[in-house]
């Protein structure tokens, strides 16, 4: 095999093999929550942090077209924490995981909490004020 084919085979392996890791990662590792704007509250079920197998999810995310950007609600053994997904940084859309957020844009991380922990972005996430009932989660917005 000549060195430029060689090159171009290996720089061809590697985008699609980074491709194809994102794609995967991507894949069941964000759950999309049903949801209803009340009032001006984001009501959550909260059978949406059990999965089909019975399982109890660690965070879920809301979109809403009346929203600019999805909020992540994390669960704490019986409190939840609901986070704007809109990075401090530069407005870009975070991605959430069980342990915190990160930007795809620059690499900044916050806490599941909200809280800034990786730089570049210095200021915590936007957090909504969460109350609940024994059946829902309201989000107020």
């Amino acid at each position: 095999m000549e060195r430029r084919s060689f090159i171009k085979s290996c720089t061809l392996l590697c985008a699609g093999g980074g491709l194809l890791s994102a794609v995967l990662q991507s894949c069941g590792a964000v759950y999309y929550a049903s949801s209803s704007i009340e009032m001006n509250k984001l009501k959550i079920n909260k059978k949406e942090f059990i999965d089909a197998k019975n399982v109890e999810r660690k965070f879920i995310v809301i979109r809403n077209d009346k929203l600019q950007f999805p909020v992540c609600v994390y669960k704490f053994n019986t409190d939840y924490v609901a986070l704007s997904m809109e990075c401090t940084h530069q407005s870009c859309e975070l991605q959430p995981n069980k342990i915190s957020l990160v930007c795809p844009c620059h690499g900044g991380e916050f806490s599941n909490k909200g809280v800034a922990i990786n730089p570049p972005v210095d200021k915590d996430l936007k957090q909504y004020k969460v109350s609940t009932d024994y059946e829902n989660i309201y989000i107020e917005l």
